[in-house]
């Protein structure tokens, strides 16, 4: 009997230490840290073109993906129809930074997508993404933007 009780100890002691193992192997490597500080810096200045309501510049300073993806005059307009209702922004808080090197419908590259918590004149709580990319292996520029 004792022998059989063994292997269900082993297991749940190595799931314990597995578990308390987790938190450090989800850390992000020092560069990575690095980098998501960069992009986070990035998102941030870009957010405050999209939060001044100059949408044409927020394009021209997006991503060449973003910029392939929606013409010009299409993404002011949309912003317009979509951002400007909302109202001036209140508050924006970073609540997470995932570095990722593949995303669903996007080429393999460098991306940081990143969460804010979001207040609006209009909108109490929304929640924004932003996925800057690596561009050249050198800047960080919006290549996606999505408000919930």
């Amino acid at each position: 009997m004792k022998a059989t009780n063994r292997p269900a100890r082993w297991v749940v002691v190595f799931g314990v230490a597995l578990l308390a193992a987790a938190p450090a192997l989800s850390q992000p490597v020092p560069w990575q840290a690095a980098e998501e500080k960069k992009a986070a810096a990035a998102a941030e200045q870009w957010l405050s073109l999209v939060d001044q309501g100059k949408y044409a510049e927020s394009w021209d300073g997006a991503a060449a993906y973003f910029r392939a993806a929606i013409p010009r005059e299409k993404w002011a307009e949309t912003m317009i129809g979509f951002r400007k209702p909302l109202g001036n922004l209140l508050e924006r808080k970073l609540v997470s930074a995932r570095f990722a090197s593949t995303l669903p419908g996007a080429p393999d590259g460098s991306y940081v997508v990143l969460q804010f918590q979001s207040s609006f004149q209009n909108k109490k709580s929304a929640v924004e993404t932003v996925t800057p990319s690596l561009e050249a292996g050198v800047d960080w520029r919006v290549s996606g933007y999505y408000i919930k």
